[in-house]
């Protein structure tokens, strides 16, 4: 297993450390996100597949009465695969531009905003990914915990706070409730994953029960939790043509879901190719024939969930 910043010691480049950098200053998940750096492609064309296996359901013990035998009872598991995939992108400068004085800020401003452009894809992914709908990409958090047993409330009424003095009136038994959904996870999360408008939510919830506290990054920044589990705001999803909610809000309920995950070898964490090159980076080669220079970046990674229990979905809650 690897971290970002364990990926950064190995690099003897510059630029590459400082990508690496940007991706961790721009996102808390990929900052403290493990990576099983074990898929390697060979030589017959793979597909970058990772298999695991998942504890679908824990072994259980009784008691017996004297001169009984037990009843047979084994832990269930299974065989699975995850798929690593390649995502990012590329922009191109007019060498004209990359020559001029000054026009370093031009190419790091590209570079900047591409490295933003894959931290937010990768957000949306990790909840939202299904590559039964979309083979590119690798499945998330709400394809893993549908129909789990850590999937709370999923078919209950919707829990409204969509307004300060619901929350003033309801936060006891959103507290309540919070305690019933991080009880039938098998550790403490490691984080909570919620859009904006729930986050913002949760953390009036904290703070009216005195359970809202506050740590730093790796950075120095402070990060907002709830009794010490950071409360990780997913942000806007820019899908090219508007930004919607990283994590969906139903338009016609105004419901959304908040997710918890515990990071760890045996729980939640990312896969990547063997090495310690998650992140790949090509800058413009000014000195190349042409006049447009082209750059790009790059991850190929992927992620997965190999205990059901280690992290689950508190579904309909009302924000809107």
């Amino acid at each position: 297993m690897i971290t970002l910043a364990e990926a950064k010691v190995g690099m003897s480049d510059k630029v590459d450390q400082m990508v690496v950098d940007e991706f961790r200053r721009g996102s808390w998940l990929l900052d403290n996100l493990i990576f099983d750096n074990a898929i390697s492609p060979g030589t017959g064309g793979s597909t970058l597949a990772y298999g695991y296996v998942k504890l679908k359901t824990p072994s259980t013990a009784a008691f017996r009465a004297l001169n009984t035998e037990y009843a047979n009872n084994e832990a269930i598991r299974e065989e699975l695969s995850a798929y690593c995939k390649p995502f990012g992108g590329s922009f191109k400068l007019d060498r004209v531009i990359i020559k001029t004085a000054g026009t370093v800020d031009e190419l790091n401003f590209q570079l900047r905003e591409k490295i933003k452009g894959a931290v937010n894809l990768f957000h949306y992914t990790v909840i939202n990914g299904d590559r039964a709908l979309r083979p590119d990409e690798f499945d998330g958090l709400d394809v893993f915990l549908t129909g789990s047993s850590t999937e709370y409330n999923a078919g209950g009424t919707a829990f409204d706070i969509s307004s300060s003095t619901l929350l003033d009136s309801e936060y006891n038994r959103f507290l309540d409730m919070m305690d019933e959904f991080v009880s039938g996870l098998d550790d403490t999360p490691t984080a909570f994953l919620a859009n904006t408008v729930l986050a913002n939510k949760v953390k009036g919830v904290a703070r009216r029960a005195g359970y809202y506290t506050r740590m730093e990054d790796a950075f120095g920044r402070a990060v907002d939790a709830w009794n010490n589990i950071p409360i990780l705001d997913m942000r806007q999803y820019w899908n090219g043509t508007a930004s919607v909610p990283t994590i969906p809000i139903d338009a016609t309920s105004g419901t959304t879901s908040l997710f918890a995950a515990t990071i760890s070898e045996d729980g939640f964490h990312g896969i990547s190719p063997t090495g310690s090159n998650v992140i790949q980076t090509a800058l413009p080669d000014p000195n190349a024939p042409g006049v447009l220079k082209e750059g790009d970046v790059e991850l190929v990674a992927g992620v997965v969930l190999k205990n059901s229990l280690k992290a689950g979905a508190f579904r309909n809650i009302k924000v809107r």
